[in-house]
């Protein structure tokens, strides 16, 4: 399933939201455990509120990133219907913003988050717009603050140093990530035909470097950059380590834990 299917468009108006800034005291950067989740796919209520969990509070507050989609009004509003009914605390930033709208800085905003996740969409256009922002600088900022990053598709794939992308026309070509985590990322590995077959001959040609790959269902939790737990929401869904032995590609299922039939 090409992941544009999943964004529908629409006229609803989109709520305003005035996000409080929070002065925590300093945290000990000795203490910070950094946290990352990634997913193949679509946000699913069930990733959401695995994401809450990683957090460690009771409501934590979790900001959602449209900017793959162009803050498309549709996606938003996904986006708090899905979170509703949920332990969450559900914001949006949008990156289309003016000095009008919006006087918080993306720093503040950020590291004064519990979660932050990001959608789908065209990773090469977020990656232009975060930099041209400072979105990426204040994103790397929130992590290193502990604060729990993720998301799925081009949410997924921009933590990482490079992966596959239909961000261009014609046809799937590279994209560069933030290099949180310091491989190669393959999303939808088993929705869309394409990727697994380019992810292994960009890896046997030295083109990419070893790396992680999710199914649509499946997602990878790291933790200090380590991987900590894969979790599926179905036994067909998993997560991978893609490398090579020898001259040939070597394809390791990781170990997974299937969340409960009912979350949420």
């Amino acid at each position: 399933m090409n992941r544009r299917n999943f964004i529908k468009a629409t006229t609803s108006a989109v709520p305003v939201l005035s996000l409080p800034i929070v002065n925590d005291l300093p945290k000990n950067p000795a203490l910070l455990v950094r946290k990352l989740f990634v997913y193949g796919g679509e946000f699913d209520r069930a990733f959401i509120k695995y994401v809450a969990a990683l957090t460690g509070k009771e409501n934590p507050k979790i900001c959602f990133l449209p900017t793959a989609t162009g803050d498309a009004a549709g996606y938003v509003m996904r986006w708090f219907e899905n979170c509703a009914g949920l332990p969450v605390l559900p914001y949006v930033q949008r990156s289309f913003i003016s000095s009008y709208s919006q006087k918080e800085s993306f720093e503040d905003i950020f590291t004064n988050m519990d979660a932050i996740l990001v959608g789908g969409g065209n990773t090469l256009n977020m990656m232009a717009i975060w930099k041209a922002q400072g979105m990426d600088i204040a994103l790397r900022k929130a992590y290193e603050q502990g604060v729990v990053l993720g998301g799925g598709s081009a949410g997924s794939l921009c933590w990482f140093e490079q992966g596959s992308t239909d961000s261009r026309p014609g046809k799937l070509t590279t994209v560069e990530g933030l290099g949180l985590i310091k491989t190669s990322h393959s999303p939808h590995y088993d929705g869309e035909a394409e990727r697994r077959p380019l992810y292994w001959s960009k890896i046997k040609s030295g083109a990419y470097k070893p790396g992680y790959a999710c199914d649509d269902k499946a997602g990878i939790y790291f933790e200090n950059e380590e991987v900590k737990e894969v979790v599926s929401l179905n036994e067909k869904s998993n997560a991978y380590f893609v490398g090579l032995e020898g001259a040939e590609i070597k394809e390791t299922v990781l170990q997974k834990t299937l969340l409960p039939p009912s979350w949420p």
